[in-house]
């Protein structure tokens, strides 16, 4: 992560998801942005829109979608109903929840993935970053993810 200058019109806290360029900035003073490297979704499962961060949680407990665990089985991959937090949980350290979605900004055990589109949807960091980040993120922080 490092701070860079940024658009000075875009409201202090607001996040900024660049899915094309797989960055995350958090704007944290008129013009000034912590940016931070991302992995976002790959293809297919990309999305671009405006929600709010709607529940926060430390080594959140993991539920993969129905959907997901049956696209991955006919991959070979059976994965858990549920899995709790922890270092083998996908979700990592930290998860900011976005509006009433499936979707969150969350930590990876697979920290190889950022900067490539392999998500589910979902925005993956660095645990070192997404712990950063949620310290100085509150809950109706609002999130905006553009192509």
């Amino acid at each position: 992560r490092k701070l860079v200058v940024y658009d000075d019109s875009v409201a202090v806290g607001t996040i900024i998801i660049d899915h094309s360029d797989r960055r995350l900035y958090h704007v944290i003073s008129k013009g000034m942005a912590m940016v931070y490297g991302v992995s976002v979704g790959r293809e297919g499962f990309g999305w671009t829109g405006s929600e709010v961060v709607t529940a926060k949680s430390e080594w959140p407990t993991w539920n993969p979608p129905k959907e997901m665990r049956i696209r991955e089985a006919k991959k070979g991959h059976i994965l858990p109903e549920t899995m709790q937090g922890g270092l083998d949980n996908p979700l990592g350290a930290r998860a900011m929840y976005l509006g009433s979605t499936e979707y969150r900004i969350h930590g990876t055990n697979q920290p190889n993935s950022i900067g490539k589109a392999m998500s589910s949807g979902c925005i993956r960091m660095a645990n070192e970053d997404v712990e950063y980040l949620y310290a100085h993120v509150k809950i109706g922080t609002r999130v905006i993810v553009q192509q």
